[in-house]
């Protein structure tokens, strides 16, 4: 991409409970990323509380734009485009995010750009180093668990999904019947360091040739386990279940990644999304794929969780592919990737 000819874009991500602004040049180059988190709003819910997250993200959106641009140190007018998570996500949080888009793109008479919120997880490592293809991404996030293929810039091929519960989903449902606060998450994988896996949870691995997920039946495991010490008045170390719960997670989510990698013929796997942070799947990724000699790419803490810098990152290359919307655009709470 020619350093003079390198598009300016701003990003805006609104897809849960996040209010994030970020202006990026050239697809990789970070000059701003504003980020406004309401988990301690919403943790004393146990969870994210859609209408609230909405009016937080009414009361926020044009602070946090105004803080992108001064801290990246550029005006509107010179911005080639504004790109928005378009979905999928809540769709009260998308409409606030995509509102503000919208009345930018007017105002500026710039290009406006819908972007997919996997996309923007994936694009999340353009902004270390620019992405090498032909790869293979692991999604994994509250919402989403894939595998997608991608021979060049703005092309998916998805190779497997979850069928029923996402993994990070699993995470917090899990977390919260051990009573352990919101985010549940982190607070697993924290338990899990000073563990031992000795109770006996399933691994769902599904038909022998699938690339798909199920983490319901281990949720569900979990459930009966809990139960039935209860009724029998043992107790549970907390511990111990959440590095259990955790290796049953990973190991399905690294030996399914492995076989995408293998069966594609590809030999760079992508880490992406918010379970990307999880401490115990970064380390078996890193030793599975030295063993296989796979290169291995995992995004900073930073950009794990949504924010709208990798919004801008995969906006960029739709903004020079010439995919753009127009002020009609609406937000699609189940918006699909492929």
């Amino acid at each position: 991409m020619n350093k003079q000819k390198q598009p300016l874009i701003l990003g805006i991500e609104t897809s849960c409970d996040e209010t994030s602004a970020a202006v990026v040049r050239g697809g990789n180059e970070l000059l701003s990323n504003v980020i406004s988190s309401q988990m301690e709003v919403h943790r004393k819910f146990g969870g994210v509380v859609p209408e609230v997250a909405s009016r937080r993200h009414v009361e926020r959106i044009t602070h946090i734009v105004e803080r992108a641009l001064d801290e990246a140190g550029v005006k509107l007018s010179d911005l080639d485009a504004v790109a928005v998570t378009q979905g999928p996500g809540l769709v009260g949080a998308l409409l606030i995010g995509v509102a503000a888009a919208k009345a930018l793109s007017f105002s500026a008479g710039i290009p406006l750009v819908p972007v997919h919120h996997i996309a923007g997880h994936i694009y999340a490592n353009h902004l270390i180093r620019p992405l090498e293809f032909p790869l293979v991404a692991l999604v994994v996030s509250g919402g989403h668990t894939e595998l997608i293929h991608m021979p060049k810039h703005n092309r998916y091929e998805r190779l497997g999904r979850t069928r029923d519960d996402a993994a990070g989903e699993a995470f917090d449902k899990v977390a919260r019947l051990m009573n352990l606060p919101y985010p549940g998450g982190p607070q697993i994988d924290r338990l899990a360091r000073e563990g031992t896996p000795r109770y006996d949870l399933p691994r769902a691995w599904l038909e022998p040739d699938s690339l798909d997920f199920s983490f319901s039946g281990l949720k569900s495991a979990v459930i009966n386990f809990l139960h039935n010490a209860k009724q029998r008045g043992e107790d549970v170390d907390h511990a111990d279940l959440a590095v259990s719960f955790q290796e049953a997670v990973i190991d399905v989510l690294t030996e399914k990644s492995m076989k995408a990698v293998e069966r594609t013929g590809v030999n760079r796997l992508l880490l992406a999304g918010g379970v990307s942070a999880n401490s115990g799947l970064r380390e078996r990724l890193k030793h599975r794929c030295e063993e296989a000699g796979v290169e291995l790419w995992i995004p900073p803490l930073a950009l794990c969780t949504d924010n709208a810098a990798m919004i801008a990152a995969a906006g960029t290359y739709q903004f020079l592919d010439g995919q753009v919307a127009g002020l009609d655009l609406n937000a699609d709470p189940n918006l699909k990737l492929v």
